[in-house]
């Protein structure tokens, strides 16, 4: 049977929410001793499912501020012309994304989205409005926590897009000429095309199964 990374990550995920949460709460060394166990095994799945050294990726889990007990929120800032989205090269991974990142401690979600595609693109912009909420583990992104990305619709001022640090490239795109899309993206893209045009609602939100 192959190997689901995917089931991997949000498994450590899980493992590091169960044991920051222990950790916090813990009243005895006891319980304290158990629960930094359940962290050793999370990095352990984590190195080897990365080929990593455990002591890489155990430094990563003591500086990621945003690797805590909650999920953590991103914000995208969605650009539109001729009917044919602004994506981005990410030059962490060379794929193609909506330009956002992480949102910063005493930002809104609008400031973030703003911020986040002037730092990428060079490019002023209001958002104008909500497209959807995204559970990063429903749509396939691979985030070594579980994160909620929040789409905004902008309105750019004006100017050209100019490559920075983390886009190494800016292009526009329409539904059928998609460059390889970055992890996410895939699934939540062709929602975006679908708000855009009427056939699904907006803003999308992830509905909980009621089974």
């Amino acid at each position: 049977m192959p190997l689901n990374q995917e089931l991997i990550y949000h498994a450590v995920d899980e493992l590091r929410s169960i044991s920051s949460m222990g950790l916090y709460y813990a009243t005895n060394e006891y319980d304290k001793e158990r629960y930094q166990k359940v962290v050793s095994i999370a990095l352990g799945l984590l190195a080897a499912l990365e080929e990593r050294p455990f002591e890489a990726v155990q430094r990563e889990f003591a500086e990621d501020n945003w690797l805590h007990m909650s999920p953590a929120v991103g914000a995208e800032a969605l650009l539109v012309r001729d009917g044919k989205f602004m994506l981005i090269r990410r030059s962490d991974n060379g794929l193609w994304a909506v330009p956002g990142g992480l949102v910063e401690v005493g930002e809104t979600l609008v400031e973030a989205a703003e911020r986040e595609l002037w730092e990428e693109t060079g490019l002023r912009a209001q958002v104008s409005r909500l497209l959807g909420i995204f559970d990063s583990r429903l749509c396939h992104s691979q985030t070594k926590a579980q994160l909620y990305h929040v789409i905004f619709l902008a309105d750019a001022a004006g100017g050209m897009p100019t490559p920075s640090i983390e886009a190494t490239e800016i292009g526009f795109f329409g539904e059928q000429e998609l460059p390889e899309l970055s992890y996410g993206h895939k699934q939540r893209i062709p929602l975006l095309f679908k708000m855009l045009r009427g056939e699904i609602p907006a803003p999308y939100f992830d509905m909980p199964d009621r089974k």
